[in-house]
């Protein structure tokens, strides 16, 4: 299987483009923290909310990853206001979660406040090894959605 890396318009990747192509089964929304604190509260929550939808336990735990991943990376290297997004929806025959993440877009860059290689980096291929495909959508507003879209079953 290929992956799909997808750097997209506003145009073609949207909340509601999703919604409009495919059959949405089920959503969940949740506004993040600015605090890597709380990263760890984001993950257990998301986790019920997939028990909750019935998705299976190592498929859960792939998706929670991938939150993880993305919600830690909005936190520490973007500005507030922060949103987390789950959809369930079909993709032809097979069901597939999405995971968004909307944050306020580019944070500055301090001197000296850059993490060193071994503390980071590592979102990305993470992201690439379970995702079906993903991306993100910088919109004028200053906004940016990364998204990241995985197997359901």
């Amino acid at each position: 299987m290929t992956k799909e890396h997808d750097t997209m318009n506003s145009q073609t990747m949207d909340r509601a483009d999703v919604s409009a192509a495919e059959v949405v089964s089920s959503v969940y929304t949740c506004p993040v923290p600015h605090s890597p604190q709380e990263v760890s509260g984001v993950r257990r929550h998301a986790l019920g909310v997939l028990a909750a939808w019935g998705t299976p336990g190592t498929t859960a735990q792939e998706v929670v990853l991938v939150i993880s991943e993305m919600v830690t990376n909005a936190v520490l290297h973007a500005l507030p206001p922060a949103e987390l997004r789950l959809f369930v929806y079909a993709d032809g025959d097979r069901p597939v979660i999405r995971v968004e993440i909307t944050d306020g877009g580019a944070a500055p860059v301090w001197p000296g406040t850059a993490p060193s290689p071994d503390e980071s980096g590592r979102g990305g291929v993470v992201v690439d090894a379970l995702a079906i495909r993903h991306g993100s959508v910088s919109r004028p507003s200053g906004t940016t959605t990364w998204w990241a879209d995985l197997p359901a079953r």
